[in-house]
């Protein structure tokens, strides 16, 4: 099975869980009054919702490079995981205005309609079932070196986790009575801090991605470690790096006796670029620059 075959299996078997706790969770916050269970919802409609953006967008990151991209479509799957990233930061917002908007009218005097018992076993029910959906996507996800894998991955655990607090919320206000039903608007307001934080770092990733910043140190020091290895290479220098999808591209100046035949020379620098394949991936794209020793 291809990578994008695989991609395609995991995403879809999230998708299902996706539309099954979707609807559940809707049936549950009309029926059983909460407002926690209806961010919790949406939360999962928009996890559908960027199941159907993974889809497309590996299909086309898969193409290889043509005359019109000549690093191939790496990058529209980075695309992918910044829109995952733009659609948490709009659910996130509009739960977490809807649920100021309770607390205020509570705070006036307001008496807030109390959850039913459904909404709570809805958010039980998702806990369980996103946890398992995070793992199984996350460990494919790094397996097959997919970021948007990955961000749909943490779109899970982070489905799983606005439903403990939304759990929390609700079973709150079930157990402590009619005065304290306001700890459901409350729960949405958890949820929504939460979906933020995980907007950040999805949007940092990709946007950091789509302005070429180059890797971390580490990641440059150990390629040029590797450079270094080899014999009679010396100073490597004016290393560039930078991500290009699920692979990375790495140019680099080296410097090498300038009396070597033109053939020796080329094989070393096939050399170094075959050991940084191994170590990064065998689709690493590797740019060597070689230059006599002074």
């Amino acid at each position: 099975m291809s990578r994008e075959q695989e991609i395609y299996k995991v995403t879809l078997v999230g998708s299902a869980g996706n539309m099954a706790l979707l609807a559940f969770k809707f049936i549950a916050a009309i029926i059983g009054h909460s407002s926690a269970m209806m961010a919790d919802a949406i939360h999962s409609l928009s996890d559908f919702i960027t199941d159907i953006v993974v889809l497309a967008f590996v299909r086309l990151s898969a193409k290889p490079q043509d005359k019109s991209h000549d690093y191939g479509h790496g990058k529209f799957e980075t695309f992918a995981t910044f829109i995952i990233g733009i659609a948490l930061v709009i659910v996130s917002i509009g739960i977490m205005v809807a649920a100021v908007q309770k607390v205020v009218l509570w705070a006036g005097g307001a008496e807030l309609q109390a959850p039913g018992k459904l909404a709570l076993w809805a958010a039980l029910v998702s806990i369980v079932v996103k946890e398992v959906l995070f793992r199984y996507t996350a460990v494919r996800g790094k397996a097959l070196n997919s970021q948007a894998m990955i961000a749909n991955a943490w779109h899970h655990r982070s489905d799983a986790l606005s439903s403990i607090a939304a759990a929390t919320g609700i079973g709150g206000a079930i157990v402590l009575g009619s005065r304290w039903t306001v700890l459901d608007p409350v729960a949405s307001i958890f949820v929504g801090l939460m979906l933020v934080k995980v907007a950040y770092e999805l949007l940092k990733q990709s946007v950091d991605e789509l302005t070429e910043s180059s890797l971390p140190e580490d990641t440059e020091q150990e390629i040029a470690t590797i450079i270094s290895s080899f014999p009679d290479i010396t100073e490597p220098h004016n290393l560039r790096t930078r991500r290009i999808g699920n692979r990375i591209a790495i140019e680099a100046h080296i410097r090498m006796d300038g009396n070597l035949p033109l053939r020796e020379a080329h094989d070393r620098a096939t050399a170094i670029e075959k050991k940084l394949k191994e170590r990064f991936g065998p689709t690493t794209h590797i740019n060597i620059h070689m230059e006599p020793i002074k």
